[in-house]
């Protein structure tokens, strides 16, 4: 993958060269369906370039987490945000433990959604976090195990 170029400018070239129908630019597999010179739609050459690169599950991935509340209903997203997306897994915070444990019992259906919209495979699983605990160990001596406090997670 090539690295950034935060001006945009590679990339409006590859998609412009694409529209004009430049042969050079497309790959064979594709250039058999059209012929050299005719006019490509931009929509089409731009799906090219995201095929190409290689962007369309991050470019879906990104496109579902702004409508992060048509996915998992208004009041599911008011209490939990989505975190980090990498190596198909989908990490999604809770603001308490309660809503957590919500989102873990429906992962699965928000996983076959995400698959549904972005393709098979696209997210294999989901991880939901709970709030992070706060450090009750103040001081030099402290009482091993958890303690009283092990409400947190």
């Amino acid at each position: 993958m090539n690295d950034h170029d935060p001006t945009g400018l590679e990339l409006a070239h590859q998609i412009a060269s694409r529209a004009k129908g430049n042969p050079a630019r497309i790959n064979a597999k594709k250039a058999k369906k059209r012929n050299p010179g005719d006019p490509v739609r931009l929509d089409a050459a731009l799906a090219e370039v995201v095929e190409e690169q290689g962007w369309g599950t991050n470019l879906g991935i990104h496109q579902l987490l702004l409508r992060w509340d048509d996915l998992v209903g208004p009041i599911n997203a008011q209490h939990a945000k989505p975190e980090s997306y990498q190596d198909t897994v989908l990490t999604i915070l809770a603001d308490s433990t309660a809503w957590a444990s919500s989102l873990r019992m429906i992962a699965p259906q928000i996983v076959a959604v995400l698959n549904d919209r972005l393709g098979q495979g696209s997210v294999s699983r989901i991880i939901v976090k709970g709030p992070e605990a706060p450090s009750w160990r103040k001081g030099p001596r402290v009482v091993p195990g958890r303690g009283p406090r092990d409400t947190y997670g």
